[in-house]
């Protein structure tokens, strides 16, 4: 399957949809110009094949003092069915602490893998709490038609959104995004290139069973090359915290939650495809999700979007929690080249899965951590690790009462992307885990 990539402003290489007039970062009248400079948002590539050889053998995790566990994938996860991308640009596989591994698929050395016997959150019924705060962002993307144009104050604008007089591009809902709860806040924002905001997230509290707390963030990146990515992302963010603040309450096991929580995500994009195959490429995105309860740290992901590990103690390692589907990734993977190699090439950043109808095979990766420390979960688009791309960076970059203040450093991160250049949406949310208190002795 190859998706069609749309054709970019002559002026500024600003990704078009069809039907635009006008280009809505530069205002640029489209017609014949010269070509557009090298860029590289994200789009869709069909998996490279692999040696099966070049799979490694995990190490042994670092010193982070995760417990040792094995991996115990549940009923439904499904185990690997091709080549998928083990790139850890972080640095920090080996001794330096340990990297995800993901339902079976990719190297790197094996973290504290958890399955709960007996269920998730054993209380009796009458310690259930099941109500949850938070949601997903879904904004139309286009302002109502009839108002007059912010930029020339004359225009009057139409329904795509645009000045029919100047052509620029009206203020959207989405262009800049912030939301915060007690334990989780995130921040998205258009970025200075793109035309509108193709990012979307959902952060949420809820309850377990027992009454314990838990935190779900989700973050999703629409596929630049296909159509609609905007609401793909936003449906995809939507399903996967609707489907975890049923779950959880109900007492399903968080890494299983997470697994189903991306099939549903999938399900809502592939629900957006055109009913005639072939008119236009489907809605695609990419998604990557974690949730905190009770001690455990949950991953899951599917794409090039990635989640990160700074704990509280700076003196300690951080960690990159996910492995990239990319053509990076899967170079490095394979040995054809080493990550500077593959990470400099024009194709690192074509992503080899996401969610969305014309997928090959959906794959959700889903890793269970148990940290023995409070730290901060980064989770974020690619719009913002292309600035901090290894954990140290990330780490660096986070303030260090991320933990207190995650709203304020999530807003510091979008800002190191806009500073550096915001040549793609970005969208992060912060997440802070605190380790639960042992239960006294007897």
């Amino acid at each position: 399957m190859s998706m069609h990539r749309p054709s970019g402003c002559p002026s500024c290489a600003e990704p078009l949809e069809e039907g635009d007039r006008f280009c809505g970062v530069c205002g640029y009248a489209l017609s014949a110009g010269p070509p557009p400079p090298d860029d590289h948002p994200t789009v869709a590539l069909v998996p490279v094949a692999a040696p099966a050889a070049a799979v490694g053998t995990p190490e042994p995790s670092g010193p982070l003092g995760w417990a040792d566990a094995s991996h115990t994938a549940g009923p439904a996860e499904p185990g690997p069915t091709g080549p998928t991308g083990s790139a850890t640009g972080d640095g920090t596989a080996g001794p330096s602490g340990p990297a995800a591994t993901t339902g079976g698929s990719g190297p790197g050395p094996v973290p504290t893998l958890v399955d709960e016997p007996g269920g998730w959150g054993a209380a009796g019924p009458g310690g259930a709490t099941t109500g949850h705060t938070g949601g997903g962002h879904t904004g139309s993307g286009a302002e109502p038609p009839g108002k007059t144009c912010v930029a020339c104050r004359a225009g009057r604008v139409d329904t795509d959104g645009y000045c029919e007089h100047c052509g620029h591009a009206q203020p959207r809902e989405r262009d800049h995004l912030e939301e915060e709860l007690g334990s989780v806040a995130a921040v998205s924002d258009r970025g200075l290139r793109h035309h509108r905001n193709e990012d979307s997230f959902a952060v949420a509290a809820t309850a377990l069973p027992d009454g314990s707390a838990a935190t779900v963030a989700i973050v999703c990146d629409g596929v630049s090359s296909a159509s609609r990515p905007d609401e793909a992302s936003a449906a995809a963010a939507v399903a996967a915290n609707e489907a975890l603040l049923d779950a959880l309450p109900r007492g399903a096991l968080p890494q299983q939650a997470m697994h189903e929580a991306i099939l549903a995500a999938s399900t809502a994009v592939n629900a957006l495809a055109p009913e005639v195959p072939g008119a236009q490429n489907a809605p695609a995105c990419t998604l990557v999700g974690a949730v905190t309860a009770g001690g455990l740290l949950i991953i899951g992901w599917v794409g090039d979007s990635r989640a990160y590990w700074v704990p509280d103690d700076r003196s300690a390692p951080p960690a990159r929690l996910t492995e990239d589907d990319s053509w990076a990734a899967q170079m490095v993977a394979a040995g054809l080249m080493n990550e500077a190699e593959a990470y400099a090439d024009v194709r690192a950043h074509a992503i080899t899965g996401w969610l969305g109808a014309d997928a090959y095979e959906l794959e959700p990766h889903t890793v269970a951590f148990k940290p023995d420390r409070p730290g901060v979960v980064v989770v974020c688009t690619d719009g913002l690790w292309n600035y901090a791309e290894s954990a140290q960076d990330m780490a660096r970059l986070l303030p260090a009462d991320a933990a207190a203040r995650p709203l304020h450093s999530a807003q510091v991160l979008v800002g190191h992307a806009l500073d550096g250049g915001g040549h793609d949406n970005v969208t992060v949310a912060v997440v802070p885990f605190a380790v639960p208190d042992e239960p006294a002795a007897a």
